[in-house]
């Protein structure tokens, strides 16, 4: 029974901790670029698209999906390092757990 309690005590701590984490998330960015810097996505922890920057060099009225090719790479690939950034941050938590589907 003692042996329960401690678990549960750690599940608790590591759940604040977790927490917390998630919280410091919100407040870290990624910058991603595609164009050669053309186009600049800011996100945020959370998966929050923050800014997104527009060269006036990429702006070609006659070729607009070009712009939205470009900002749809900016976008996916922000988002992606978000997700790693989220892996590296909160996965020590998950290290041998297998819950699938946790974030």
């Amino acid at each position: 029974m003692k042996n329960m309690g401690n678990m549960m005590k750690q599940m608790q701590k590591m759940q604040k901790q977790m927490a917390k984490a998630q919280e410091e998330l919100k407040e870290k960015t990624i910058e991603a670029t595609a164009g050669g810097g053309m186009v600049t996505v800011v996100a945020s922890g959370d998966k929050r698209i923050l800014d997104v920057k527009i060269s006036e060099d990429v702006i070609d009225p006659d070729d607009p999906e070009m712009l939205q090719d470009l900002v749809l790479a900016a976008t996916n690939e922000a988002l992606k390092q978000v997700d790693e950034l989220v892996e590296q941050d909160l996965g020590k938590f998950t290290k041998g757990m297998n819950v699938p589907g946790l974030f």
